[in-house]
């Protein structure tokens, strides 16, 4: 199968992956790109263009602060905001102490935060100053979390902006009791004088919550190495460079999001103009007026741009090359074509193959080679297998099975859940639970899921975690949640609802929804109710919800 992978290897690109600055950890990255291009852009945040010796200098201060508060190797903390440069300072000041980041969906809710606190015993939170309440009203169900740092977007926003800003970045700054502020203490500490000592092949510099195969969301446990090798791997695999412009409006919480937005500028000291999310017109006005050459973006971002009026009269020729994920809907030819007229030339591809437990990134599309409906080929050090899900043998090019991969991104295991580790991570194999089918050329086609993990504009949702939020409800005795189709969002939620008797009659299936809604992430909560009498299950009492979507 090795010899399929590698056959559409591109002829320019070496086999060989070589490091920019050799083995260490990406915050070492950012503090020699401070000494080698003190004054060179390295994010620009609305018109505030941040450079790398500012960059690396507050992060160096918030990671004396951290460790005067007590932070220090293997500590998890939790980063709980949109994109904003504060990410990206306390991303690396985490990491300079050894200790571990845990992202956090800004969209989660006081009841999601309980569960991931506590199975990540996260010890202190930096938070947006937006999202602060849903953090004051569980911090007694939280004993693990020491303390708290707030911070308002408003602090490294530009007295003069150059591009528009949405609604959540007016927000009022504010002092909070019983927190620490980001911007105070960074003013107010030294630069911390020297890093951790970090073995990046074996110490976990990120913990990221999915679902592995089943169950409720667990942490994944990446390190210090698997973050610089699919950093690497991607920066070279598509060519980018210290001379392009690149642009990051995916959420830096998701694992795709970070690689794009938090990992490669610092790798390569590129310069990023960082959105706190995507907006039609924000993006438009940022690639023309900042020369962008380099784009990741979800397919329906593109879709929403080609659909904008008065588009045909934008300048978007600088664009290169657009890396996209088919999230909502595919990136087709069609699409990219469109794409291609639009700017003059720029090429659209399917970004990657990945998942959060190898730190995704595991394909690359070669762009004189695109296959449109693949994936493309396995990227550096990487193989693939394709597993007959009732025989485990492995199984020839052109055949369907379970995908397994095998590269230096592959995790440590889930937190304190060796069974479910044990499950999904077989001699360094991720056993991904995933459907697909490799080519005689190499490229790797994702064809579903074995898992019933629900894929909701491009976030994962993992049925018993909807499941176990809705328990909560007075008024339920048995839930099952599954996916349904959406034209917009890909799937959404559906929730089949065993009513207590004593409430039959008394509740809608609407107010429900509404109940859920007020709970719940937007992209989380169920948008169908359906009530029925009782769940089809096994005689152990499994729940079998091929049946409820049958």
């Amino acid at each position: 199968m090795k010899e399929v992978l590698i056959k559409s290897w591109p002829k320019e690109l070496s086999e060989t992956l070589n490091y920019r600055l050799g083995e260490k950890p990406l915050h070492e990255y950012l503090i020699q790109n401070a000494i080698d291009f003190p004054n060179q852009p390295g994010y620009l945040y609305y018109g505030n263009t941040i450079t790398w010796k500012q960059l690396s200098d507050d992060t160096r201060k918030f990671a004396s602060f951290l460790q005067s508060k007590g932070i220090g190797k293997g500590d998890r903390v939790a980063l709980y905001m949109q994109n904003c440069p504060q990410y990206l300072i306390g991303h690396y000041a985490i990491q300079m102490l050894g200790a571990i980041v845990v992202p956090l969906n800004p969209m989660y809710k006081s009841s999601e935060l309980i569960y991931f606190i506590s199975e990540a015993e996260i010890k202190a939170i930096i938070s947006a100053q937006e999202l602060y309440h849903h953090i004051e009203s569980i911090k007694s169900e939280t004993p693990s979390l020491q303390f708290i740092v707030t911070t308002n977007y408003t602090d490294l926003l530009p007295e003069q902006l150059t591009l528009p800003i949405p609604e959540e970045l007016k927000t009022e700054r504010k002092f909070i009791n019983n927190t620490y502020d980001m911007t105070n203490m960074i003013q107010s500490t030294d630069p911390l004088s020297k890093a951790e000592e970090i073995d990046i092949w074996d110490d976990v510099g990120l913990l990221v919550f999915t679902s592995g195969t089943t169950g409720r969301p667990k942490a994944a446990m990446l390190t210090y190495g698997n973050a610089l090798f699919k950093t690497a791997a991607t920066v070279h695999s598509y060519g980018l460079g210290n001379k392009d412009r690149t642009l990051a409006n995916a959420p830096l919480c998701h694992i795709a999001g970070m690689v794009m937005g938090v990992n490669i500028p610092v790798y390569e000291a590129l310069f990023c103009v960082l959105f706190s999310r995507f907006d039609t017109e924000a993006t438009i006005q940022a690639i023309e007026k900042y020369k962008i050459t380099k784009f990741y973006s979800v397919a329906t971002m593109n879709a929403a741009i080609l659909d904008y009026p008065g588009i045909e009269t934008r300048e978007l020729s600088s664009l290169e090359l657009n890396f996209a994920t088919s999230f909502g809907m595919k990136v087709d030819e069609k699409l990219a074509n469109a794409w291609k007229k639009l700017t003059n030339g720029c090429v659209l591809l399917e970004a990657s193959y990945g998942l959060s437990e190898t730190h995704t990134c595991d394909t690359f599309m070669p762009m004189d080679k695109i296959k449109f409906g693949s994936c493309g080929i396995a990227t550096y050090d990487t193989e693939f297998r394709i597993i007959d899900t009732e025989t485990g043998e492995g199984l020839p090019p052109g055949k369907q099975g379970e995908i397994a991969v095998k590269n230096p991104g592959v995790f440590k295991g889930y937190l304190n859940r060796p069974e479910a580790t044990a499950e999904t991570l077989r001699d360094g194999w991720v056993y991904t639970g995933d459907i697909g089918m490799i080519d005689e050329d190499g490229y790797l086609y994702f064809q579903g899921r074995v898992k019933e993990m629900i894929k909701s504009s491009g976030f994962s949702i993992f049925p018993e975690d909807v499941e176990a939020l809705m328990s909560d409800h007075e008024a339920i005795s048995q839930i099952a949640c599954i996916g349904v189709p959406d034209p917009k969002r890909g799937e959404s939620v559906k929730a089949f609802v065993v009513l207590k008797p004593n409430y039959k009659g008394k509740i809608s299936e609407a107010q429900m929804v509404d109940w859920a809604k007020e709970k719940m992430a937007a992209y989380k909560y169920p948008r169908f109710i359906e009530f029925i009498d009782h769940l089809p299950a096994t005689s152990s009492g499994k729940v079998l919800r091929r049946l409820l979507k049958e």
